[in-house]
């Protein structure tokens, strides 16, 4: 089902702390924090880049798709098709172009023919002339996206016009963070998603919630099962479980009744009942360790909650991460998850490389360089090709682990980390 996307606008002069926490540059902990305020996309609008001539600024994209949970579009310098395959192997779900396209309209084709129309987006100026004509062009050239720059207050008969024209998603652009005025905006403009250009906090989920009173179609939070379907205890509450939607780390454990239920589907913000006090709370409302809703599930006997959250800070109230941090009883067993062996191994080699070691073989190629570890990479890849023939398996399996030992060197080396690898696997499948 599509949806009214809600997009907010970073760049690098941005300074913002919404988060009390280092969690990098101050423009990527606004992506960050949009990304888990409700935003559905955030944008990397470089318009100095596009305006310039300068380069795609492939760096800053990286570090914002590091930090954003959302979809990253990206827009300012393309040139070349070597541009957007840069802009797109940085991160990029989707590049704009403006000056491109217009001195070469052919370019957009190229590009699309190269790496789809969903990946490609032309920029239009509500000030330029003949934007209807040129939208349709670019669009039989394989664009995929238009976004029609300037403010959309007080163009909105011409922006309505182009939407009736044309068959692909239509982004406006406007710098009020009011809910009312937006849902105005769409309801007269028919847009497919408005990018928020303003400096001010702008909260998404009062703006989706302001469409969705207008039944206009938004990504919010909606409960598969009604409230008056939950199995609850003698106080009318229903246990939750918290856990990290990343690492599944068990966080937290809390209580929630129908109001704070709903406040939590309505914020996107865990928020509980305190027995104690008697009262709603949400969690982070004093210490802003907030917990942002990725996924609520229910057990197969509606009694208990599962919430996967992005976890701002720590969960618990003594300053641990998790709440279960006292051992009770043990025993042995082997708790071997590939995923943290892959981490422990990588997080070693990094910490070889900013802290030598005496002896280290993995000081060894750190200290020859790039070109022997790829000498060692082409080795490794040899041997298991020879070990592959042979049809004991325990060669292959010491040959890949080989292997795999030096691609992580060579990770290390060139600055890639394992959550790069694993999001590009989860994007081709």
């Amino acid at each position: 089902m599509s949806f009214v996307k809600i997009i907010t606008k970073v760049n690098v002069s941005d300074n913002r702390d919404l988060i009390k926490k280092d969690l990098g540059n101050d423009y990527t902990i606004k992506a960050y924090s949009y990304s888990n305020e409700g935003a559905d996309e955030v944008a990397f609008m470089d318009m100095v880049a596009e305006d310039s001539g300068k380069e795609p600024a492939i760096e800053e994209i990286k570090a914002i798709e590091k930090k954003a949970e959302v979809p990253l579009i990206a827009y300012g310098g393309v040139k070349r098709l070597e541009d957007v395959k840069k802009m797109l192997y940085a991160g990029a779900n989707l590049v704009y172009m403006r000056k491109a396209a217009i001195d070469d309209i052919n370019f957009v084709k190229e590009m699309s023919d190269r790496f789809g129309s969903d990946k490609i987006g032309v920029a239009i100026n509500l000030s330029d002339s003949n934007i209807k004509e040129f939208a349709i062009k670019v669009i039989k050239m394989g664009a995929g996206h238009i976004w029609l720059i300037g403010n959309a207050s007080g163009n909105e008969k011409i922006i309505k016009d182009i939407r009736q024209s044309i068959d692909v998603p239509i982004m406006i652009s406007t710098d009020s963070n009011d809910a009312s005025t937006i849902t105005e905006l769409v309801k007269a403009t028919n847009a497919d998603a408005v990018l928020y250009t303003g400096s001010s906090h702008i909260d998404c989920m009062a703006v989706k919630h302001a469409l969705k009173a207008e039944n206009i179609p938004v990504n919010t939070f909606e409960s598969a099962v009604p409230f008056s379907e939950f199995k609850l205890n003698s106080d009318g509450l229903i246990p939750c479980i918290v856990q990290d939607y990343k690492t599944s780390e068990v966080l937290m454990m809390a209580y929630m009744n129908e109001e704070s239920y709903n406040k939590t589907l309505e914020t996107g913000r865990m928020t509980y009942f305190s027995r104690s006090r008697g009262k709603l709370w949400v969690k982070g409302e004093e210490s802003s360790h907030f917990q942002f809703v990725k996924e609520l599930i229910i057990d197969c006997d509606k009694d208990t909650i599962l919430a996967k959250v992005s976890q701002i800070g720590v969960a618990c109230h003594t300053g641990n991460r998790t709440c279960f941090f006292t051992p009770l009883a043990s025993k042995e067993y082997n708790s071997t998850n590939p995923l943290t062996v892959f981490n422990e191994v990588y997080n070693t080699i990094v910490d070889r490389k900013n802290n030598p070691k005496e002896g280290s073989y993995t000081n060894y190629l750190f200290d020859k360089g790039i070109d022997k570890i790829l000498k060692k990479v082409g080795e490794e890849c040899t041997e298991i090709v020879i070990a592959a023939k042979n049809p004991d398996p325990e060669e292959i399996k010491y040959e890949i682990s080989d292997f795999l030992y030096h691609c992580m060197v060579l990770m290390v080396e060139r600055g890639v980390t394992w959550e790069d690898i694993m999001k590009e696997l989860d994007n081709r499948h």
